[in-house]
């Protein structure tokens, strides 16, 4: 297919209200060339994440939100629309169900027979419920991490030296990040650590992410050599510059040959595709010979990417070893690592017990907005009301402020940041009400990233390392999907797999639409308290005292801690 989507702009209704128009160019968008990495192939990111089937399922998806009314709800089952059913206005307009597979088959060889035979796909998490936004999505998320690796290695000096930091904003400044994979994800990461003042090499095997990214402004430079990209990287560190620098290589050899030339690397970690190895290139196989060799040979392919991962762990274990700060971002290399037979696959955690956690106890998570109009002036001046309705927020105002002259938009202009519980609605309502009042011209969308407090199962980095062991229950997304859509969400949607894999991962999602109306005042109201609510829910249930300050402090009901004569 050769066809360009880009969705509409301007206050012009193609479909029957705000609510419908919404779901329908948030999946226009989710497809445009400057957003997804395969548009032609309707791949969003991930490698295989898409936003519908088929282009004949896209089609009737589209013809489907252009007639839909606003006391019907649209059905998606794994990128194919299935039905359309009379319910209410307080009703989801659309609820999606991406890559589900009961237990005992939520293997990739049996998800990749049925999705040969048409009869599924893989939605990732925001591909497939359609509020990706482009590289800044992942970005909040990815900069609050290396702030909190900062503040680690600030902790760690400090602990040596027997003293306090002494330092209110901890950053990366004089320090070497290394890392792997610049596609949809993992083109943040560059930008994340510049924006924490590190300096940062960061390595992809297709020029072509590399080159996309220096384009958009998340890389600052690329090369082809591996002496060049050492050199400048250390230079960069070695004078305390925010600098990011790109190396084509493959990630397993390129970590390998930096331990061995003992690089000064401070910190470590990896954003490819290894969740699938289908989408991890292994050595020895060429960047033109990827698909071909991925589809003569899938199990020989997985094979072999396996034992690459193993290398570039065993690489990454090293740097540990040296003293590195290093840990899991979240894609299942060291389980492939493991698979593969590399026995210290798991000498260095995840993301989020690592770091995260914490802001998960208090509901913190992404919460993301898009402007329907396509006009940059409407975040501009959303901008300027976050900063206005949290103003002793210093970390987020320095994340508005840098996302505001850093960061360029790829289709229909948006904004990320983390909020948490009892915040998020504060936002959604000031928006509703610029949005009646005129001040932004058309409507906005509000959702968030699957990654949040309360809406995923996932034991390999969400939930990895839960203080009641309780990593693998899924019930608790489910219980987000079913609150979502009983508190007036406009789509919904519940997804496995994810960033993770299939097999290591239930999610769900929300998106709701501010079109300034009283009734979407009542929904934001309901939809952006109950949403991160589940969060701290889920970590009270799981023990975390934070968790219970907050839900204690906030006014959050959780039965089975709340005093038993309470009347």
């Amino acid at each position: 297919m050769n066809r360009e989507i880009r969705a509409p702009r301007g206050t012009t209704l193609t479909a029957r209200s705000w609510q419908t128009e919404a779901p329908l160019r948030m999946l226009m968008n989710n497809l445009d060339p400057d957003v997804a990495e395969r548009p032609d192939d309707l791949v969003v990111y991930g490698g295989t994440g898409r936003a519908a089937r088929s282009w004949e399922a896209y089609d009737a998806i589209v013809r489907t939100l252009t007639t839909l009314a606003d006391d019907e709800t649209l059905l998606v089952q794994s990128g194919k629309p299935v039905g359309v059913f009379r319910t209410h206005e307080w009703a989801p307009r659309v609820l999606i169900a991406n890559s589900n597979l009961v237990g005992d088959w939520a293997t990739w060889p049996e998800f990749r027979r049925l999705e040969a035979e048409g009869l599924t796909m893989y939605g990732q998490m925001t591909a497939g419920s359609w509020i990706y936004i482009g590289t800044q999505g992942i970005l909040q998320g990815t900069y609050e991490t290396f702030g909190a690796v900062a503040r680690a290695l600030a902790g760690r000096v400090a602990g040596r030296e027997g003293r306090a930091t002494g330092v209110s904003r901890p950053s990366l400044k004089g320090t070497l990040t290394l890392t792997g994979g610049c596609g949809g994800m993992g083109g943040a990461q560059p930008l994340a650590v510049t924006m924490n003042d590190g300096a940062v090499l960061i390595v992809d095997v297709d020029e072509t992410r590399l080159a996309r990214r220096v384009e958009n402004g998340y890389l600052d430079e690329y090369t082809t050599s591996y002496e060049d990209a050492v050199a400048r990287a250390v230079a960069a560190k070695e004078a305390g510059e925010a600098r990011s620098v790109g190396l084509v290589g493959n990630a397993a050899e390129v970590f390998e040959r930096l331990l061995a030339d003992d690089v000064p690397v401070d910190v470590v970690t990896d954003q490819t595709s290894a969740h699938d190895p289908l989408s991890y290139l292994p050595v020895g196989i060429d960047v033109a010979d990827w698909k071909s060799a991925a589809e003569k040979d899938p199990e020989g392919f997985t094979k072999a990417a396996r034992e690459s991962m193993a290398r570039q762990v065993a690489a990454m274990v090293g740097f540990q070893d040296k003293g590195a700060e290093v840990f899991d971002y979240g894609n299942s290399i060291r389980e492939e690592a493991r698979l593969a037979g590399f026995d210290r696959a798991f000498a260095f955690p995840g993301f989020v017990p690592a770091y995260i956690r914490p802001l998960f106890c208090e509901g913190k998570g992404p919460f993301r907005w898009a402007a329907l109009s396509g006009d940059p002036a409407d975040i501009a001046a959303t901008d300027r009301a976050v900063l206005e309705l949290f103003p002793e927020d210093d970390h987020l105002r320095r994340w508005i402020t840098k996302a505001g002259e850093q960061v360029q938009f790829q289709g229909l202009p948006a904004r990320i940041c983390w909020l948490g519980y009892q915040e998020r609605h504060l936002a959604g309502l000031r928006f509703n009400e610029m949005v009646a009042s005129g001040e932004l011209s058309a409507p906005v969308v509000i959702g968030r990233d699957h990654l949040d407090s309360g809406s995923v199962a996932s034991p390999y980095r969400e939930t990895e390392a839960m203080a009641d062991g309780s990593d693998a229950i899924a019930d608790w997304p489910l219980l987000n999907a079913l609150l979502n859509t009983a508190s007036g969400a406009t789509w919904v949607s519940l997804h496995h797999g994810g960033g993770v894999g299939i097999g290591r991962s239930i999610h769900a999602g929300q998106v709701i639409v501010a079109d300034g109306t009283e009734l979407a005042a009542e929904k934001i109201a309901r939809v952006l308290v109950n949403d991160p609510g589940t969060g701290v829910m889920r970590h009270v249930d799981a023990g975390y005292d934070r968790a219970r300050e907050v839900a204690r402090e906030r006014g959050l009901r959780v039965p089975m801690d709340e005093p038993r004569d309470r009347s």
